[in-house]
């Protein structure tokens, strides 16, 4: 497991927080639908719009989604 900085983590939270900013000051703490859909879009996990709490990666996107981490947050 590759050790992760958690100032940028906290950083990118913060900053994702920022994207469902609304009534001024609020942020809802989903991640913004727009962004996941454009996600779905590109192959990348699967449909978010359902019942379910979560969504699956495609092989495609876990790939991805480990080498964003590691340029973002590792140390």
């Amino acid at each position: 497991m590759m050790e992760l900085g958690e100032e940028r983590i906290g950083d990118a939270v913060l900053a994702l927080l920022y994207l469902n900013l609304h009534e001024g000051q609020r942020a809802w703490k989903s991640l913004n639908w727009a962004a996941m859909e454009r996600l779905h879009e590109k192959g990348l996990i699967s449909d978010p719009v359902g019942r379910a709490r979560s969504v699956a990666f495609s092989e495609a996107g876990l790939k991805e989604s480990e080498r964003l981490c590691r340029r973002l947050f590792a140390r």
